[in-house]
């Protein structure tokens, strides 16, 4: 049969719409409207995101044969109805062949699967964990669509040269990169600069199309974009917002390039950070099935940032708020808790908590005889807090968001079965100095989705006044902690940059003090690893990131770092091997 010859114009849909692990049946109806909307504006290919079809990351549920199965049914399904003349798809899903699974992408025209594509580069790293789970594919060369040799290099594809390289030297003329790349601070700059670098190496344009949705603790920001082969941005999407895009592309005498696409401004610094925990919060509440959210709202700043990004995640109709007052609770706090929840527009409750509280006590005195009073009665106070929040959440279906921001959760200054009680926290990644800055923020913008309302909704003496738990008399957190913003960047020191204590004294801090933190990291650790999920917003979240031993017994000993002392190395060439006998 004679070939049709190259077409010189190609309508690509960017198809930048949520998807949920293992709702395959719903994800596969969500690449049909899609593609009914691509339909609409006259689309040749829509592209979807890695994995599109089973939602990433899988982890070990793509383990799981019927699990596969099934991918592969749907995308069999999907493939047939291809017949109707509609757009070709560009879908992402796992892909058994032997004993091989391997993350694929398959290309959907004509009624039946016409190509596959397996990814090479499988990452290991931060919160991937892709090489015990599948096969790396072969090098890929393009497929061929309407006559186009187009390159697929799956995500982590391009963050090396070999993959495009391969499809650059076999003849490819476009490449369509489907991706699921989660968000931390400044991620959308990190990527179109790999890009623009896959792109000055090989003259090819470039799509780059990204996942959008929460899922656990990571957000997918979407982003996606496309750069000419000069490497001009010729498309912008939004960051964090769903949208099918229509994009143009035109064949000239020096090849590929955009002749029309959308370009928008994207969210950046604070703004993307409070975005992201918004978007993770809601996705997480609402593909888990809960009607929305109860908390405690202390009249602290912690408690008021979590609300406001539970309005606006999820609308104030769904957002319960209870102040669990003791004989500590200020009567400024009680004002401070009121008049958030009225800014706001949430269902606001008091319960006090002295009867529980109370009566705990007394059960406790005859095995607690006349020793004083100490922190065991105020854990007390917090865990009769998170089991009244519980009992809420119990009776009438939502779920509990927890409040401690990623300070807190760095030196266990929190309680177990207590405030650290909930199945869900937006601020976990967030240090208690940038939670005070996204509460100027959020008084004076919110995300373009965000369902809460205009304006101040941080009463300003909830951010101005001194941090305090208010479990016993006069208490300030900066009794227990050096200042937060000392402590903060200690913290930034030891957990995102690994820095030697003897380097974060040079910085300028005292060494009795950074070792003190240091400690209470570490002490901490049992404590992180019962506390709820929460949003991943740094390079370097707990949990996915960074994964410590509970026991452990290394202190940094603080002195300035020593070179090897090569007289007592191995011999090179013996890989270490060789043992050394006493």
């Amino acid at each position: 049969m004679t070939q049709s010859p190259p077409v010189d114009r190609l309508v690509i849909a960017l198809a930048q719409v949520p998807c949920t692990v293992g709702d395959v049946s719903g994800n596969a109806d969500r690449v049909r409207a899609a593609r009914k909307e691509a339909a609409a504006f006259g689309a040749d290919l829509v592209l979807f995101s890695e994995l599109f079809l089973a939602g990433y990351p899988t982890e070990d549920l793509v383990l799981k044969p019927a699990f596969q199965e099934a991918c592969r049914t749907a995308c069999e399904d999907l493939a047939r109805e291809t017949a109707d003349g509609g757009p070709a798809v560009l879908l992402g899903l796992p892909w058994v062949e032997g004993d091989a699974l391997y993350n694929a992408c398959a290309l959907l025209n004509n009624g039946r699967i016409e190509a596959v594509r397996f990814k090479v580069d499988l990452p290991n790293y931060g919160v991937f964990d892709e090489k015990r789970i599948f096969v790396p594919g072969p090098m890929p060369g393009p497929v061929v669509f309407k006559g186009v040799r187009i390159g697929i290099p799956i995500c982590e594809d391009i963050w090396g040269p070999d993959p495009v390289e391969c499809i650059h030297e076999t003849g490819g003329e476009i490449l369509l990169v489907p991706n699921a790349s989660p968000y931390h601070r400044d991620k959308n700059g990190e990527r179109i600069q790999i890009a623009a670098g896959r792109v000055t190496e090989s003259h090819l344009p470039l799509i780059y199309l990204n996942q959008l949705c929460g899922q656990d603790e990571l957000v997918f920001d979407g982003g996606s974009f496309a750069l000419n082969p000069d490497c001009s941005l010729a498309v912008q999407m939004p960051l964090f917002r769903a949208q099918v895009a229509k994009t143009v592309w035109e064949r000239g005498s020096k090849g590929w390039h955009c002749a029309e696409g959308p370009k928008v401004l994207v969210e950046e610094g604070d703004e993307a950070d409070y975005a992201a925990c918004v978007m993770g919060l809601r996705d997480y509440v609402q593909k888990n099935g809960f009607p929305g959210v109860v908390m405690g709202l202390s009249g602290g700043v912690d408690s008021a940032l979590c609300a406001a990004m539970a309005v606006d995640a999820l609308g104030a109709d769904k957002v319960h708020c209870i102040m669990l007052p003791y004989r500590f609770t200020s009567k400024e706090s009680l004002k401070d808790a009121a008049d958030c929840a009225t800014a706001l527009g949430l269902r606001y409750d008091i319960v006090p908590i002295a009867p529980a509280v109370e009566a705990m006590e007394a059960m406790l005195k005859p095995l607690f005889g006349d020793r004083p009073n100490d922190i065991t009665e105020e854990n007390l106070q917090s865990r009769t807090r998170g089991t009244l929040l519980m009992s809420v959440s119990n009776k009438f279906g939502p779920m509990v968001v927890t409040t401690g921001n990623k300070s807190e959760m760095s030196v266990g200054y929190a309680t177990l079965y207590g405030d650290m009680n909930g199945g869900f926290n937006p601020i976990k990644d967030i240090y208690k100095m940038e939670v005070f800055r996204l509460c100027h923020l959020r008084n004076r913008w919110k995300p373009a989705d965000a369902l809460g309302p205009d304006g101040i909704v941080i009463p300003e003496n909830i951010i101005t006044k001194p941090p305090t738990a208010e479990l016993r008399e006069n208490q300030r957190d900066q009794d227990s902690l050096p200042p937060y913003e000392v402590l903060d960047d200690i913290l930034e020191c030891l957990v995102e940059a690994e820095m030697r204590v003897s380097d974060i004294v040079a910085r300028g801090h005292a060494l009795d003090v950074v070792r003190k933190v240091e400690r209470l990291l570490y002490l901490a650790e049992y404590k992180r690893r019962q506390s709820a999920p929460g949003v991943k917003v740094t390079h370097k979240n707990f949990g996915r990131d960074r994964r410590y031993p509970i026991v452990n017994k290394f202190r940094d000993p603080g002195l300035p770092a020593r070179a090897p002392d090569k007289s007592i190395a191995p011999a090179k060439g013996n890989g270490g091997a060789e043992r050394f006998e006493e």
